[in-house]
């Protein structure tokens, strides 16, 4: 275990002028080894799990409990917001623990990812496995319930250490926002991966139970019923093969994570055990300004997408005309999302990280407008998913680019207070999670109380219009707030620079051995 004091030992990835000729910068100050390509790609390929089963499920979950497994709609807003609460205990108590962790002789934060892993994948599994129709509707909720929220905890011992990682990977402030970059980049691929595989296995299904569904006055004909019914277990047969593809998916994704990333010590970030109580480190976090506007401004700009996302196929499935058609427009979204990823970070370089953000979300208003103005056009459709997905990559890319320079900034105004990384992390984690546990819970009980029933083939108008609601003014509402909160976020680029400076003064510190 290492001290909590940087007054120690030098640290790994630290070299100084006069160690070799390459490390002299122009003032002869010291400098940190760079990080090389191959750790970068390890690092970014081990986030995929998280994004493949979270846009799976973000994009997937509430149809399927609501047309596939044909719960209520007050049962599935149920499920999936106390999923979501349950994050609220188990994010910051895992990032907490993983700040109490003591570092083995494989790390302090890979164990943690590598142990999680056979449990997520079983209970990620289970989710989109289906009970007997036999079932009792409350023993079907408690299954449902249960697997969701034991994959949440799994998924959060795996995020949570892996996501703090990043402050670990060794490297100067520039190198760790390209790892970040290329982070996002194989997060947003992952997603298209993850969303393609699922919509590509299941989407088929879905247009053979809509083109089962005879409509007078808006119910099936008892000549249709036993047809539906065997298209009905098909759709639930290929849930769990995407199931079981996705999850070897995050196996693998996990192994070269473990094959490929060691954790580097920094000059502020000794890797060691936090000394700290629970609430005192809560309300250190938590009371650091720059932090606190980017929780914030993160949760909003989180709940605006995600509820345009948790909503996208319901909408084109019960409102646009599109059922046979939305899981390619996902893939078409994702696809620019994942291409926009490196001009996004080339812009936020040229132009800062808060000027590309009030740009990147800007993007996606007038296109949820025009969505929810057009019906039957799919190729409208296709010209504003793809402005869509220009906004999406600013949601991967910029909260996580950001976060880094509020634990620097943390780091250096509290220098006695060390390894509380995981915990900083935690807490983005979660409300990227309650985000996407209340969205998803806005707007299934908005179509609870609209008078959405899944054995309809069509809807009452009411249940129309809060499709339109949810899919733009809820979220350009929420977008608007989001931008808002970022116009008081305190670090620019001009903090940036006189963070970096500040940064290699307190490694030339530590590696000369000075006392602090």
């Amino acid at each position: 275990m290492l001290p909590d004091s940087p007054r120690h030992a030098p640290l790994p990835g630290l070299t100084h002028a006069g160690d070799s000729p390459g490390a002299r910068s122009s003032h002869g100050e010291m400098q940190l080894a760079p990080l090389p390509f191959y750790r970068k790609l390890c690092y970014a390929i081990g986030g995929a799990p998280y994004q493949m089963t979270g846009n799976a499920l973000g994009f997937f979950l509430q149809i399927f409990l609501l047309d596939v497994v044909q719960l209520e709609a007050f049962h599935s807003s149920l499920i999936l917001f106390l999923g979501r609460a349950w994050d609220a205990v188990t994010d910051p108590t895992v990032g907490f623990l993983v700040s109490k962790s003591p570092r083995r002789r494989l790390g302090k934060l890979i164990p943690w990812i590598v142990s999680s892993t056979p449990f997520g994948v079983v209970f990620y599994c289970l989710v989109w496995s289906t009970p007997s129709d036999a079932m009792p509707v409350s023993l079907k909720f408690l299954w449902y319930l249960t697997t969701y929220c034991f994959f949440q905890t799994s998924m959060t011992c795996y995020h949570v250490p892996y996501s703090s990682l990043t402050m670990f990977l060794g490297g100067n402030q520039r190198d760790r926002d390209s790892a970040t970059a290329y982070r996002m980049g194989v997060e947003v691929f992952s997603t298209l991966v993850g969303s393609g595989i699922q919509g590509q296995i299941v989407g088929r299904y879905h247009t053979s139970m809509m083109k089962s569904c005879s409509v007078p006055n808006g119910t099936l004909y008892n000549s249709t019923a036993l047809g539906l019914t065997d298209t009905l277990e098909n759709t639930r047969r290929a849930y769990v093969i995407a199931s079981v593809v996705l999850g070897s998916l995050y196996c693998m994704a996990c192994l070269i994570l473990f094959l490929g990333v060691k954790e580097q010590p920094g000059p502020l970030s000794p890797l060691g055990k936090t000394q700290l109580p629970f609430f005192h480190s809560l309300r250190l976090i938590l009371g650091h300004q720059p932090y606190a506007w980017l929780l914030c401004g993160f949760l909003f700009m989180s709940l605006a997408f995600q509820i345009a996302q948790g909503i996208f196929a319901f909408f084109c499935t019960h409102a646009a005309g599109l059922a046979g058609k939305f899981q390619h427009l996902v893939l078409i979204m994702l696809v620019v999302a994942s291409l926009s990823i490196p001009f996004w970070q080339w812009f936020l370089v040229r132009f800062g990280k808060k000027t590309a953000v009030f740009v990147g979300l800007s993007l996606i208003i007038p296109a949820l407008i025009v969505i929810t103005l057009v019906s039957h056009n799919f190729l409208v459709f296709v010209f504003m998913v793809v402005l869509a997905g220009c906004s999406l990559a600013v949601l991967y890319l910029l909260p996580w680019s950001m976060l880094p320079d509020a634990v620097d900034d943390f780091r250096l105004k509290n220098p006695n207070y060390l390894n509380l990384e995981a915990f900083f992390y935690s807490f983005y984690v979660f409300f990227n999670k309650f985000a996407g546990g209340l969205s998803l819970g806005i707007s299934t009980m908005s179509l609870h109380f609209a008078g959405y029933r899944a054995s309809d083939c069509t809807h009452n108008p009411s249940v129309i219009l809060t499709l339109r609601i949810l899919m733009a003014p809820v979220p350009i509402t929420l977008l608007l707030i989001a931008m808002t909160i970022f116009c008081f976020y305190p670090i620019d680029e001009e903090r940036r620079k006189q963070m970096r400076v500040e940064m290699e003064a307190a490694g030339h510190w530590v590696k000369n051995g000075n006392p602090g």
